[in-house]
């Protein structure tokens, strides 16, 4: 584990990462999270993809990690975080950024037939979570649809005007699809999310647990900062 000083290292750390693979590979597919821990992640990119030579978006593909079952336009909606903090503000093709919906087989095959998730970027819920992946997910679960545990909605219930009005059930790729991409960055911040990261990168492995199954990747890096 990479321990960094505080959370403006930790967003220019991992957004150099993704900087630095875009510079290398033009033509790539990134799987992208949202929350608030990416946010200075997101701030960094679009600065490093605006004036005289900025970072080129123009072949990279994203796929967002999950979405809520919600409509696409609500201002709470993943589609329109990634358009608030990236979409908007780089240049990339409405129609290189995927999401998932209800139809996860083709969510599926489209990574599949794209050639799979070159870079994975991960945050960490405090309970362990992946994505939308709660405790109890099977580690070979692929894309789907998935009910929110009750921790999860009081945890995003931030984001909204009341806790009532925060979704119940979201899309997520599976703990599989996000094991299946070549490389795995795991940002963590907040003290308050230590003892799980420790659990869930030290323990033994367990449903309970959903991030202990990045125990198994070969090419994981977790970055952290209180």
């Amino acid at each position: 584990m990479n321990s960094l000083n505080n959370y403006k290292e930790l967003s220019i750390t991992v957004a150099d990462i993704v900087q630095e693979h875009i510079t290398k590979w033009p033509v790539t597919n990134i799987a992208l999270p949202t929350g608030s821990t990416p946010i200075g992640m997101y701030r960094e990119l679009v600065g490093k993809s605006n004036g005289f030579e900025g970072l080129e978006w123009t072949y990279v593909k994203t796929f967002n990690l999950d979405e809520y079952v919600i409509n696409p336009n609500h201002e709470q909606s993943y589609h329109s975080y990634m358009k608030k903090h990236l979409h908007d503000k780089i240049d990339i093709m409405p129609s290189q950024c995927h999401f998932p919906d209800r139809n996860t087989k083709v969510y599926e095959e489209k990574m599949r037939d794209m050639g799979g998730i070159d870079l994975c970027i991960l945050g960490l819920g405090t309970n362990g979570h992946i994505a939308f992946n709660e405790p109890g997910s099977d580690f070979k679960s692929r894309t789907r649809v998935v009910d929110l545990t009750e921790q999860t909605i009081v945890d995003n219930s931030r984001f909204f005007d009341d806790v009532g009005d925060v979704p119940t059930q979201a899309i997520t790729m599976g703990l599989g699809t996000i094991m299946d991409s070549k490389r795995i960055i795991l940002m963590v911040s907040g003290e308050h999310k230590l003892n799980i990261l420790n659990v869930a990168m030290n323990a033994a492995q367990t449903i309970d647990i959903p991030a202990s199954v990045l125990q198994e990747h070969d090419n994981l890096e977790v970055y952290y900062c209180d």
